[in-house]
């Protein structure tokens, strides 16, 4: 692995004390969101919320796009949370759409399919041992495993493996995709599954994360030679800038790996792209959506927060009690909830059926800018699930 600067936290007295943020407060951020999906468990029945919100409201979708399994995830939490039958069954009603796309191959030219049948069949089996789930969910990871170039060593991100245009191209995000490879290999005893994560995290290790520990959005490699390309951005202000979600996804990504293969680099990586991340965060601690943004008008991105609290909360675990960030990633995350807790949540926009304001899904994009995100609401409601028990990752 390529040697990465650490510049270490530059402010180490932000991160020295941890807020008043009590239990307590966190039940009652739980209880309210668990109230938006109950008013929401009827609307999305047999559809799904879409990806991001339009004036603070969530119109219906069909099992199509990237974020499905958003939705059928907060309904295996709050099954989890409360023990109520109700959001089994809500979740275990969508299982059926999720049989569908594998069987007509519907919009599975994707590297996402981890988030989508992790969060929504993973979960199931882990939770009820439903093994029509557990099956849904090795029939994605076949699919998720064709998409591996193993010239490259990559898992390609979406289009047609044939199109020359979409080849070799591999983005930030795929490292919470790479859990379904990981349990499908522990589940179906097949080492294949295993390799190909670890290939993959080990690459984005080597060619997403750049020499001063920001972050690539997207990078391309060689599917014949594996060589390198070039990186480049979808989502970011610019190609040499930092977008702010693919930083996240990073600081949760390569430690849940680390949790499958035991390669303490990649939490010395991970501790290299946090500090990146926290020496960036403005005075109340969540993120513009691009980091070459600290301060002024620019919109702040609620979603990549909530990712980061649940991947300091993962690296921190993963740490001695004798490293000194320990702590420090553990004060993080509570004062980015605590941050989100009071003033980002959907309590003040009593018409929206979302739970976490000014997120934004693509600024160059012009689309979700400033509004609710569901996977944002998810990342939420999973931090708070991980500050107030004993919780077991369904990645």
């Amino acid at each position: 692995m390529k040697q990465i600067r650490d510049e270490e936290i530059q402010i180490t007295s932000r991160y020295d004390e941890a807020p008043l943020l009590t239990r307590e407060r966190c039940q009652d951020a739980i209880t309210f969101i668990l109230g938006q999906v109950d008013r929401n468990l009827e609307t999305f029945a047999d559809t799904f919320p879409s990806e991001a919100s339009t004036g603070n409201i969530y119109q219906q979708v069909g099992n199509t796009e990237w974020t499905p399994a958003f939705w059928t995830g907060m309904l295996w939490l709050a099954y989890e949370t409360t023990g109520d039958e109700k959001y089994r069954h809500a979740a275990e009603r969508q299982l059926g759409s999720y049989r569908q796309r594998i069987d007509e191959r519907r919009y599975t030219d994707t590297h996402d399919l981890g988030f989508l049948y992790t969060l929504s069949c993973v979960s199931a089996y882990k939770l009820t041992g439903n093994e029509e789930a557990k099956q849904l969910a090795l029939e994605a990871a076949d699919l998720l495993y064709i998409r591996y170039l193993e010239k490259a060593g990559i898992i390609q991100a979406w289009g047609n493996l044939s199109d020359p245009k979409q080849q070799g191209r591999m983005i930030i995000d795929c490292l919470m995709n790479l859990p379904l490879l990981y349990w499908a290999s522990e589940v179906s005893g097949d080492s294949k599954y295993y390799e190909a994560a670890a290939s993959h995290v080990l690459m984005s290790a080597e060619h997403l994360i750049r020499e001063d520990a920001s972050s690539f959005h997207t990078f391309y490699m060689d599917t014949e030679t594996g060589a390198p390309k070039y990186g480049s951005t979808a989502q970011g202000h610019a190609d040499d800038s930092c977008w702010s979600r693919g930083q996240a996804w990073g600081i949760y990504g390569f430690p849940l790996s680390y949790r499958y293969t035991d390669d303490t680099q990649l939490i010395d990586l991970t501790k290299k792209i946090t500090n990146y991340f926290l020496n960036r965060l403005p005075e109340d601690y969540v993120c513009y959506w691009d980091l070459i943004f600290t301060d002024g008008k620019e919109e702040r991105d609620s979603s990549a927060a909530a990712i980061a609290v649940c991947g300091l909360l993962e690296t921190s675990a993963h740490l001695p009690m004798t490293d000194p960030l320990k702590r420090k990633y553990e004060n993080a995350a509570l004062l980015i909830l605590e941050s989100l807790i009071d003033h980002y949540m959907t309590q003040i926009v009593p018409e929206s059926n979302g739970i976490l304001l000014h997120a934004v899904y693509s600024k160059p994009g012009n689309n979700g800018v400033d509004e609710c995100c569901i996977w944002g609401d998810y990342y939420m409601f999973e931090a708070l699930m991980r500050v107030t028990r004993d919780w077991k990752p369904y990645w």
